[in-house]
C-alpha cells in the first residue's frame, strides 16, 4: 500500500519564462492573489508550481484564472493533467536552448578571436561596421528572450536576472554604436575602442548557461520520467476467452488481462493464472526478480519476465500504486526546503541593491576618475556578475536530484522538510512484529488453561481474527486452516486500543476477548505459571466472559524471524551515534529475547499505541536542541507514535494509516533503508550548503572585483553562467548515490 495522491483541491502548472529566485518569488506573489488559493509554491529546477486551492473552490474556473494571471505577470502557465502528462516539450525546449547558444557562439565567435588578437596588435582587429553587423543579431534576435521578460517584469514593478542580463548587454552595444556612429559621421578622426564583443558574448555566455541548465534540470527530473515511462499504453484484456489488445484507459476494475513473458504488467491486481517471476526493481530498488503464483498480488509497471499471467484488475489510473509513487515523488520535488525561505527574502531585494551597486559604479568612476565609458563598462560587468541565478538554482536542483535517487533505491520522502528532519535524528525507535522481524508470525503452541481441546481455543480466537488484520490474526487463520477449522463470522466485532491491544466479539452467543496480557491483567486476572518453552514467546490470551466475568479459557504462543538487514540496520545506525530503540506492545521476555539478538540496550514492552505515543512525546518534551527522535512503524498502532515523532517512517507494505502519516515510506521491508535515508538526506543538504556557499561567494567576490574594474562585462558573463552551471552540476552528484542493499 503507498500514501494517497494529493487531494482533488491541489493543482500543478507548467511554468516556463522563469530565470532565477526573483522569477520564482514573483510568480508565487501573482498566483497567490488569485482568489480561492489557499497556498502555492513555485520550483524554478522543475519549472513547477504547485497550488492549494481553499475548500469549494470550482477547480476549472481557477485553472484559467492563474494561467492568465501568470501570463500578465510575463510568464507562462500550463496546468499539468495528471492522467496525461508528457515529456516532449522539456526535449523540445532543451534542443531550441541548444540551437540559440550555437548560432550566437558562431556570430561570438569572430569577435572574440578578434578581441584576443586585437590586444596585440590594433590592426587585426574586426572593422567596426563588421563587428555591429555581427553583434546586433546576437543582441536583439537571440537575446529578444531577455528584452520580452526584462520589460515584463519591470512592467510588473520587479527586477530579475533578465533585467541585469539586459542592462549589462545593452550597455555595451549602446555605447559601441554611439562610438562607431561617431567616428563613421567624421566627428572623429580615430577609430573608437569597440565592445560588441562584451555585449555579444555576455549574451553568449548566458544562453549557454541556460542551456547547461535545463540539461541539468532535466536530468534531475530523470526518477519522474522513468517512471511515466513505465506505463504501458496498451494491455491485452481477456473476453469471452479471446485475447483483445486494447487501450489502457479502457481497462476497468474487475477486468481480466493477460500479460505475456517481457511485457510490462499494465495495472494492479492479482494472479488468476500462472506462474512467473516479477522484476519489481524501477518501483521499490529490490534488484532480484520476485516468484509469484496465483493469489499473490502484482503492481502495474513491473516487468513479467519469464511466464505468462492473468490478471484480475484491482487498481487503474490515478490508484495505482505506480501513479502513487510518482505523486510522492513530485511532492518531495516540489517542496520547499525551510531553508529556502531565506533565500526568497534575500532574492527579494537582490535585484535592487544590484542596480543601486551598478549606478555608484557608473558614477564613482565617472567622477571621481573622469571615465564616463569605462564606468559604464564597469557598471555593465556588475550587473551581470550579479544575476542571482546560482542563488535560486541551488536549493531546488539539489532536492529534487536528491529525493530522485532515493526514490530509485525505494524510499519516498514525502517533502523537504521531511528530509530536513532526517539531519537531526539522534535516537531512532523501531516497532518489533513487522518492522525489526518478518511479521510472519506462526503459531507454535497452543495451551488450554481448562478442560477445552486445543483445536476448541484455537476456533474461537481464529473466529475473532477474521475481521482483523493484525499480523497474529493472520498466523491463527493459517494454522486454523492447517487444522481444517470451519470458521463463523463473530458479532459486534471491534478492536480495543485502550490499556493494551487485543479484539473482542460474540460468537454463538458468548463474549470472547483476545489480547496481550496488559489488557487481560485489567480484568483482575493474575498471572500464572506458563510452560517454560513459551515465555520468550508472543502470546495472546483467549478470554470468555460469564456472569459479567472473565476466565481464561487459553494461551497461544507465536514466534516470529528477526528480519533481513535488521542486524547491519542497527550495526549501521551505532555507526552513526544514532541509537535504536525498541517499542513494543510484546511481553519483556520476547521483547528482550529480540533486543539481544540486535544487540539493543533500551526496550520498552507491553506498550499500548497510546504508551508509545507518550513515550516519543516525553522524548520530545525533554530532549537538547537537535535531538530529534525518529518512529519506524507499520501498523495501525504505530500511527500515533508515528504522528508525533519529529521523523516518521512507514514500511511500505504496512497499513494505510501508518503510510498516510508517515514523512518517508520504504518501498522495500529493509530496516537498512532508514539509515539510508538519514544518509540520502544528509548528503542532499550537504549539496544544497555548497551550493548557497558558492552562490554566496562567487557574489561576495565578483561584486567587488567588478566595482573595482577587474572584470570587464563579457568575463563577467562567461563567469556568470560558469557558476550556475557549477551549482546545478554539484547538485548532479546526487545521482550517483545509491543504497547500500
Amino acid at each position: 500500500m503507498l500514501i494517497e495522491p494529493s487531494d482533488t483541491h491541489t493543482l500543478d502548472f507548467v511554468i516556463h519564462g522563469m530565470t532565477c529566485a526573483s522569477c520564482v518569488r514573483r510568480v508565487e506573489k501573482v498566483i497567490k492573489r488569485v482568489e480561492g488559493v489557499e497556498e502555492t509554491s513555485v520550483n524554478l529546477t522543475l519549472e513547477r508550481a504547485r497550488v492549494v486551492l481553499k475548500p469549494q473552490t470550482q477547480k476549472q474556473l481557477i485553472i484559467s484564472i492563474i494561467e492568465k494571471a501568470v501570463a500578465k505577470a510575463g510568464y507562462s502557465a500550463s496546468w499539468i493533467d495528471p492522467d496525461c502528462q508528457s515529456i516532449s516539450s522539456e526535449q523540445d525546449d532543451e534542443q531550441k536552448g541548444l540551437s540559440r547558444w550555437v548560432i550566437a557562439a558562431l556570430f561570438s565567435a569572430p569577435l572574440l578571436i578578434s578581441m584576443i588578437i586585437g590586444s596585440f596588435s590594433h590592426y587585426w582587429m574586426l572593422p567596426g561596421w563588421v563587428q555591429f553587423l555581427l553583434a546586433t543579431p546576437v543582441q536583439f534576435w537571440l537575446g529578444k528572450s531577455f528584452y520580452s521578460a526584462a520589460y515584463r517584469a519591470v512592467r510588473s514593478g520587479t527586477g530579475n536576472m533578465d533585467l541585469l542580463v539586459v542592462l549589462s548587454s545593452s550597455t555595451a552595444w549602446l555605447l559601441s554604436t554611439f562610438l562607431l556612429s561617431f567616428y563613421l559621421l567624421g566627428y572623429s578622426k580615430s577609430e573608437p575602442d569597440l565592445y560588441y564583443e562584451s555585449s555579444s558574448l555576455i549574451i553568449t555566455f548566458i544562453l549557454l548557461g541556460h542551456w547547461l541548465e535545463k540539461r541539468a534540470r532535466f536530468k534531475a527530473a530523470d526518477s519522474i520520467r522513468e517512471l511515466q515511462i513505465l506505463r504501458p499504453d496498451q494491455a491485452c484484456q481477456l473476453v469471452d476467452g479471446k485475447e483483445i489488445t486494447v487501450p489502457l484507459d479502457q481497462i476497468m476494475v474487475g477486468d481480466q488481462i493477460v500479460v505475456r513473458p517481457g511485457e510490462v504488467i499494465p495495472c494492479d491486481g492479482h494472479v488468476i493464472q500462472g506462474e512467473s517471476a516479477v522484476d519489481e526493481s524501477m518501483l521499490t530498488g529490490e534488484s532480484l526478480p520476485i516468484e509469484k503464483k496465483i493469489g499473490d498480488k502484482v503492481t502495474g509497471g513491473s516487468l513479467n519476465n519469464n511466464g505468462r499471467l492473468f490478471i484480475q484488475v484491482e487498481k487503474i489510473g490515478q490508484q495505482t500504486r505506480l501513479a502513487k509513487i510518482i505523486q510522492l515523488v513530485e511532492n518531495a520535488q516540489a517542496s520547499k526546503a525551510p531553508i529556502q525561505k531565506l533565500v526568497d527574502q534575500i532574492s527579494a531585494v537582490f535585484v535592487p541593491v544590484v542596480i543601486f551597486l551598478a549606478i555608484l559604479t557608473f558614477l564613482g568612476w565617472w567622477l571621481f576618475f573622469d571615465g564616463f565609458v569605462v564606468g559604464l563598462l564597469h557598471a555593465a560587468a556588475v550587473l551581470v556578475i550579479a544575476c542571482p541565478c546560482a542563488l535560486g538554482l541551488a536549493t531546488p536542483t539539489a532536492l529534487a536530484t536528491g529525493c530522485g535517487a532515493a526514490a530509485r533505491s525505494g524510499i519516498l520522502i514525502r517533502d523537504a522538510e521531511a528530509l530536513e528532519r532526517a539531519l537531526h535524528v539522534k535516537r531512532v525507535a523501531f516497532d518489533k512484529t513487522g518492522t525489526l522481524t518478518e511479521g510472519k508470525l506462526a503459531v507454535v503452541s497452543v495451551v488450554p488453561t481448562s478442560t477445552y481441546s486445543k483445536e476448541q481455543i484455537l476456533y474461537w480466537a481464529a473466529c475473532l481474527s477474521l475481521s482483523s488484520e493484525h499480523p497474529l490474526a493472520k498466523a491463527l487463520l493459517s494454522d486454523a486452516q492447517l487444522h481444517s477449522l470451519h470458521l463463523n463470522q463473530s458479532e459486534d466485532f471491534r478492536v480495543i486500543k485502550e490499556q493494551g491491544r487485543g479484539v473482542m466479539g460474540t460468537i454463538d452467543g458468548d463474549v470472547y476477548l483476545l489480547g496481550n496480557w496488559k489488557l487481560v491483567e485489567t480484568h483482575g486476572i493474575t498471572l500464572f505459571e506458563l510452560p517454560k518453552e513459551i515465555r520468550a514467546s508472543t502470546l495472546s490470551w483467549l478470554l470468555r466472559k460469564d456472569q459479567n466475568a472473565y476466565h481464561v479459557l487459553g494461551v497461544i504462543a507465536f514466534e516470529d524471524h528477526i528480519r533481513k538487514g535488521a542486524v547491519k540496520a542497527i550495526e549501521r545506525l551505532k555507526e552513526r551515534a544514532i541509537q535504536p530503540i525498541i517499542l513494543t506492545g510484546d511481553n519483556e521476555a520476547v521483547a528482550h529475547k529480540i533486543a539481544a539478538q540486535l544487540r539493543i540496550t533500551e526496550v520498552k514492552s507491553n506498550l499500548s499505541p497510546e504508551d508509545k505515543q507518550s513515550f516519543i512525546q516525553s522524548h520530545n518534551s525533554q530532549r537538547l536542541d537537535h535531538q530529534s527522535i525518529a518512529m519506524v512503524g507499520d501498523g495501525i498502532n504505530d500511527a500515533p507514535a508515528l504522528a508525533e515523532a519529529d521523523l516518521s517512517i512507514a514500511m511500505g507494505e504496512g497499513t494505510d494509516v501508518a503510510i498516510k502519516v508517515a514523512g518517508v515510506v520504504l518501498m522495500r521491508n529493509n530496516p537498512e533503508l532508514v539509515v539510508d535515508t538519514l544518509d540520502i538526506a544528509q548528503k542532499t543538504y550537504n549539496r544544497i550548503k555548497e551550493g548557497l556557499f558558492w552562490a554566496f561567494i562567487y557574489n561576495i567576490v565578483g561584486i567587488p572585483l567588478a566595482v573595482l574594474g577587474f572584470l570587464n562585462p563579457a568575463i563577467a558573463g562567461g563567469a556568470m553562467a560558469l557558476s550556475s552551471v557549477c551549482v546545478v552540476t554539484n547538485a548532479l552528484r546526487l545521482l550517483r548515490w545509491k543504497a547500500r542493499v
